[in-house]
């Protein structure tokens, strides 16, 4: 008879070999079929186990029709290092079931129709030869013919040796593709899953229009083995994960395999609402709702409201205004700053992209914020969101609320300069319907950045000016303490600025202020918003951009010999 210690070692004995699976982050052991209702991530701390094509497959759409299954690699090369070539891609082929490492076909994800395409770490590393160009290739190119949305899942150790140039010759042709599709304004998802390396990452994996990485995935160009051999140092802990990538500006999310899909999904539904017309809105009118033009107290009064530190901020206006709001991060460069915030909105049913800046509730969030002043990534993050609602034909709406641009050394090294003039030249000319509302401060040339529009709103509590009155006291005046009297010189509250023709239209604020009723605010904004952008839909576009170009020459007054304008 078995004692009770060998009759439970006989039990693990019998256990198939799989069925328990220690995590490798937590060291928590989960059973396989608790893993499965996971989706393969560790009920414990979240870690994500790698998934199969069909798995990666399985988890985002509802339906799915492969294309090309028989595309197989050749042997360019008449490659040989421990084994010839074709038989390692014979190995492959046995393991995974499948001819190379890429799936691609036509589905749905959540009823929204995509195009497909997923690459499987477990065929040769994921590894880009011919047929993962090609494939890859084959997605973007239906995705165009059909003006369907793009999704690739990239898992991959980077090009495949054993193709030599040939695979080189893959991030080419792949980023070929991929250019005619963002030529033609049809949306390109990129999902980074891990890892995602070398000329995957330089290539396909890195130009799309969103870019999403699963928690903990790592990416980068080269590998962290390559590096620490190349740079002789040991690399810090996160290095080139997901999280770093999004400090670093270079994707525009982090999601959890559980949220992949809807996030995916929400993507989807935006862009079909790209050329939906908007539902009716019962808070839509296009008459102006009257407001005095003569302020209710002093400008300095204005002033210290437009500054009040309750008033809604644009994660509010966000989430209070449009019926959706989905975050995108990132300059795609070197950060993303906080204090500009950005995404895809629906707003009465249609598609927007939506812009603000962003000063943050209290001191640690407005420090974390920098207060609503941008660095020069801050800007360009702000420029990569307007080129895309160009691309794709979507309407920008920008929300105006910060002191200025950052002033400073780094300001300096970065070029605030250049990516505020950038932001200037490519609104004058941007090929798309655009509205800017003053929701605060507008100050100097860091609001003009986001403020060049065919139809300029402002709160009744607002202020748009050249520079701050306290500013202007000290340099004109010599003393700051006179910001009041410089304040009423500069004329930049928001009944001013419509006096003078260059304020559209003024949102009425709750009594007291937008800080004392955020909802009575947020439905004023949504009625203003309605008004302004139903007519500015209906305008050609040829017609629209002679209208802001004229808008923006007629600006200033002068005069010659002959004439004064005023």
């Amino acid at each position: 008879m078995l004692s009770r210690a060998e009759e439970i070692r006989a039990r693990i004995r019998d256990v198939p070999a799989g069925t328990w699976v220690k995590c490798p982050g937590c060291r928590a052991g989960a059973h396989r079929d608790r893993l499965a209702r996971h989706q393969n991530t560790c009920p414990e701390c979240g870690h994500h186990y790698p998934l199969t094509a069909g798995e990666r497959v399985d988890l985002l759409v509802d339906t799915f029709t492969e294309h090309d299954a028989d595309l197989r690699p050749l042997d360019p090369l008449e490659f040989v290092d421990s084994k010839p070539y074709p038989a390692r891609v014979r190995d492959a082929a046995r393991k995974t079931g499948r001819q190379d490492a890429a799936v691609w076909g036509v589905g749905s994800v959540l009823g929204h129709p995509v195009v497909l395409c997923v690459l499987d770490f477990g065929f040769m590393g994921g590894s880009m030869g011919a047929v993962v160009g090609e494939k890859v290739s084959r997605a973007a190119e239906h995705a165009l013919a059909t003006r369907t949305p793009l999704v690739v899942c990239s898992a991959s150790g980077g090009a495949r040796m054993q193709e030599g140039v040939f695979s080189l010759l893959q991030m080419a042709k792949t980023a070929a593709a991929l250019r005619r599709l963002s030529d033609a304004g049809v949306p390109y998802v990129s999902v980074l899953c891990d890892p995602v390396y070398g000329g995957v990452s330089a290539s396909f994996a890195s130009l799309g229009d969103i870019i999403i990485a699963e928690r903990g995935a790592r990416a980068g160009f080269a590998g962290p083995t390559v590096i620490e051999q190349t740079i002789r140092q040991k690399l810090p802990p996160g290095f080139q994960t997901a999280e770093f990538l999004l400090e670093n500006g270079h994707i525009d999310a982090v999601v959890g395999r559980a949220e992949l899909r809807l996030t995916i999904a929400r993507v989807l539904r935006w862009h079909a609402a790209v050329t939906a017309p908007p539902e009716p809105s019962d808070t839509a009118h296009t008459a102006e709702t009257p407001v005095s033009d003569a302020p209710a107290g002093s400008a300095w009064d204005v002033v210290r409201l437009a500054r009040e530190g309750r008033r809604p901020h644009f994660a509010e206006y966000a989430a209070g205004v449009f019926d959706d709001f989905l975050e995108l991060r990132g300059d795609r460069s070197k950060e993303d700053d906080p204090s500009v915030v950005g995404g895809l909105a629906l707003f009465d049913g249609a598609a927007v992209v939506a812009i603000g800046h962003r000063k943050g509730r209290g001191t640690a969030e407005g420090v974390a914020r920098n207060f609503g002043m941008p660095h020069p990534s801050g800007y360009r993050k702000a420029a990569r969101l307007m080129r895309l609602a160009e691309r794709v034909g979507a309407p920008l709406v920008t929300f105006v609320d910060t002191p200025g641009a950052y002033p400073g050394i780094r300001a300096e090294q970065e070029n605030q300069s250049g990516a505020i003039a950038d932001n200037l030249a490519l609104l004058a000319g941007l090929r798309t319907p655009v509205v800017s509302i003053v929701v605060g401060e507008g100050g100097s040339g860091g609001a003009l950045a986001l403020g060049v529009a065919d139809r300029l709103v402002m709160l009744e509590n607002t202020i748009y000016s050249v520079i701050s009155p306290e500013g202007c006291a000290s340099i004109l005046f010599k003393d700051a303490g006179r910001a009041p009297e410089a304040a009423e010189a500069l004329r930049l509250t928001a009944a001013q600025l419509h006096a003078a023709g260059v304020a559209d239209r003024i949102v009425p604020e709750p009594p007291g202020g937008a800080h004392t009723d955020h909802e009575a605010t947020f439905a004023a904004v949504r009625a203003a918003l309605s008004a302004e952008l139903a007519p500015l839909r209906q305008v050609p576009l040829g017609e629209l951009l002679d209208r802001r170009y004229r808008r923006l020459r007629s600006a200033g007054t002068f005069a010659d010999a002959d004439t004064e304008r005023l």
